[in-house]
């Protein structure tokens, strides 16, 4: 139940943080690298500002994935808890989000440095989550990713309707619970920032500060548990 918890809040946190770095840095997403490849070419055609910004966005989330992959092997092999210390790594890269979008925000435009220096941390912060899910929470669901988890969910659904083996429903009900969870928390995150922003501005990436942190904490919790 803690690592569902987990991945429930990571989901959570995936749709906020996009969300709000979609509203406020015109257009840039943190955690969806196909998006960031869509509204570049949009970018490109209308001659919008944000270009620099998007263009720049895929490179860094290719090395802080990388780096963060190499840092849990590290960090593994020493018998250190990775997935906790990465999940610390993570709450530190939302809470210097936070804080730079606060100190130099609103943007107008996006590719100037200070913008650019905040829409970096967001994206620094959406890549190790991407890692760490596919390496430390491999088994749960994507927690940013809701093209494939939705794609799933019909499927699942399908093979329910039609009364499949036993065995086979048993599983496809279980990975169907899964799916929902993380689609509706995600679209649960990306709703709240949509509202958070609109009423307080950056000040609402607080919030995924907090929810990183909660957590981070859960997974410590799961981490004793699963010792005794």
């Amino acid at each position: 139940m803690k690592k569902l918890n987990v991945t429930a809040l990571l989901s959570f946190n995936g749709g906020f943080v996009d969300t709000a770095g979609f509203l406020g840095l015109q257009g840039l997403f943190t955690a969806h690298v196909t998006g960031n490849f869509v509204t570049l070419g949009a970018t490109l055609v209308f001659g919008t500002q944000g270009g620099i910004a998007k263009l720049l966005a895929l490179p860094e989330f290719i090395v802080v994935v990388a780096v963060t992959h190499m840092a849990g092997v590290a960090l593994t092999k020493r018998r250190l808890p990775a997935l906790r210390l990465l999940l610390a790594g993570k709450v530190a890269l939302l809470l210097t989000f936070f804080v730079l979008a606060v100190e130099f925000g609103p943007f107008p435009n996006s590719d100037a440095p200070a913008a650019l220096l905040t829409g970096f941390a967001g994206v620094a912060a959406m890549a190790v989550q991407n890692a760490v899910q596919r390496v430390h929470l491999a088994g749960a669901p994507p927690t940013t990713l809701m093209t494939g988890n939705t794609t799933q969910a019909v499927l699942d659904t399908v093979d329910l309707l039609r009364h499949s083996d036993p065995n086979q429903a048993a599983t496809a009900r279980a990975r169907l619970g899964r799916m929902v969870r993380a689609i509706l928390c995600f679209a649960t995150g990306c709703g709240v920032a949509a509202l958070l922003y609109a009423w307080t501005g950056f000040w609402s990436l607080v919030v995924p500060v907090i929810v990183g942190i909660a957590s981070a904490v859960l997974r410590m919790e799961y981490s004793a548990i699963s010792k005794h």
